[in-house]
């Protein structure tokens, strides 16, 4: 039978493509603004949040959803603390979601026994549910996405110069970290809460060794990580292994063909020089 006659593998591939879309995306304007590393800190918050609901009996996407915004305020808030160090608002946020997680994990013993799904990923038990809240909020975030990407793209580049065009940074600075936040929640139930920085990051890699502008290192990147999502559920139904691991490895795959395409072309374009 084909990988998508299973009503699991539909949801698991529709979902799959909405969080490649969004995290592509995200994932651009944080690695241009120097700030790809959010990604872990605020999934290790996510996993907090899971482990939450799973001791209090709460769904655990919603609790993860919730304390990941949360998170993602402290971070914009220490960043202001500090201003010279704002990567230390990360490493402290990080430190609060490991510690309370690991807490939580070993006080709630049977009731977190399925946690492992969160952190690698699995696309077996991805619901109805999953399905509706990823469509949704994924529509929410494209959307958002698109009415404010211009004044995304100035502020990736100078918040000063933003802010003289009249652009309200440090309102958009926690829209834009309150997005960031539920697409890596929306993004643990298929690639897992500790790779999920990985596809945020690594299309954005492969893309910006190509691409000549913003907008093709946008196009570029979304193009890549929905070949890798897509490459990557296929590769965990058939080898029957954890989605995650195998859609952070063909994003990998990918950045590394395409960084020696690259070589080879310049080495071309060289000799035709020469």
């Amino acid at each position: 039978m084909s990988v998508f006659s299973y009503p699991f593998m539909q949801r698991a591939f529709l979902i799959g493509i909405i969080i490649a879309i969004i995290s592509s995306s995200m994932g651009l304007f944080l690695v241009l603004r120097r700030f790809s590393m959010v990604g872990d800190t605020l999934s290790h918050s996510a996993l907090a949040g899971v482990a939450i609901g799973m001791v209090t009996g709460v769904y655990p996407l919603y609790s993860a959803i919730v304390v990941t915004l949360a998170a993602s305020f402290l971070v914009e808030r220490l960043r202001k603390e500090y201003k010279e160090y704002a990567e230390i608002s990360l490493a402290i946020v990080m430190a609060a979601g490991i510690g309370l997680a690991s807490l939580l994990i070993s006080i709630g013993k049977n009731k977190t026994i399925g946690i492992n799904n969160y952190m690698f990923g699995s696309i077996s038990l991805v619901t109805e549910e999953d399905l509706r809240i990823a469509v949704v909020l994924g529509i929410i975030i494209i959307a958002t996405l698109l009415v404010l990407f211009r004044a995304l793209f100035y502020m990736t580049f100078d918040e000063i110069d933003a802010k003289l065009r009249g652009i309200p940074v440090s309102r958009l600075n926690l829209v834009f970290a309150m997005l960031v936040a539920i697409t890596i929640t929306l993004s643990m139930r298929i690639v897992g809460i500790l790779l999920v920085s990985s596809l945020m990051t690594v299309p954005v890699a492969a893309s910006i060794q190509i691409a000549k502008s913003f907008r093709q290192a946008f196009i570029y990147t979304n193009i890549f990580g929905v070949l890798s999502v897509t490459l990557g559920l296929i590769a965990s139904f058939y080898l029957d292994v954890a989605p995650g691991g195998s859609i952070v490895l063909i994003s990998l795959i990918i950045l590394f063909v395409v960084i020696l395409l690259k070589n080879f072309y310049n080495k071309i374009i060289k000799k035709q020089v020469m």
